[in-house]
């Protein structure tokens, strides 16, 4: 079998490059790992070494290149199905795209707001009402996914699906901004925190020493500590 290669962002601040690099953690599969840090002069010229797209994630196998979080995730479900990383009945696995591409696609406030930084714990920023908005439909998300299909484990569907992979830096930036759930959406947040892939992750991305003053502004300015939880 030819060899997975999975470029990747800083893993302190890329939440694209971490959904798809979870996912194949996940499903078990071995891969090298190319990280590219991002945004200084010489990325996008790294990065177009290896997709015309100009942007990570990227998986290359063999003569396969793939360029999106979500078409990854896609594509290792189907080299590895024993891995199970969509829903197996007809209407979970409908329900698990729909709230997969619904994060691929949404919650622009959120993102703007609440950049990915995996280093920082409980920063206390003021939240907008357009961000109110994304956190309080993710919850509703959650909420639904756990009460209606997660019987038989701890994740969205039971056990571990793209769409966990999907939510993933989500959880990562609750804990960053000290986002407060209850019920089930939190019992969910810390199940994915407790996986050892993810914190094998953020333990990786709270030492890389790059650092983007914009986004480390924002947590800083709450007078955030570094730390785990």
């Amino acid at each position: 079998m030819d060899t997975l290669t999975l470029v990747i962002g800083n893993k302190n601040y890329s939440s694209w490059s971490l959904r798809p690099w979870l996912a194949l953690r996940m499903a078990g599969l071995a891969f090298e790992e190319i990280r590219i840090p991002l945004y200084t002069p010489t990325s996008r010229a790294e990065i177009l070494r290896h997709s015309s797209a100009g942007k990570v994630p990227i998986l290359k196998h063999g003569a396969l290149t793939v360029w999106d979080s979500l078409a990854i995730c896609e594509y290792v479900a189907e080299i590895a199905p024993a891995a199970r990383l969509w829903p197996e009945d007809r209407a979970g696995r409908a329900h698990a795209r729909s709230v997969s591409a619904e994060m691929h696609a949404g919650f622009a406030a959120l993102r703007h707001a609440l950049p990915m930084n995996v280093r920082v714990r409980g920063a206390r920023i003021p939240l907008t009402p357009e961000v109110q908005v994304d956190l309080a439909r993710i919850a509703a998300i959650w909420e639904t996914c756990r009460s209606r299909y997660g019987a038989g484990g701890n994740m969205l569907y039971g056990h571990f699906t793209i769409a966990d992979a999907m939510f993933a830096p989500v959880v990562t930036r609750f804990l960053t901004y000290g986002v407060t759930l209850e019920g089930r959406a939190n019992d969910y947040l810390n199940a994915v925190w407790a996986l050892p892939a993810l914190q094998e992750w953020v333990k990786a991305g709270s030492k890389e020493l790059e650092r983007m003053p914009e986004t480390d502004a924002i947590a800083e300015s709450a007078g955030a500590g570094e730390g785990t939880r």
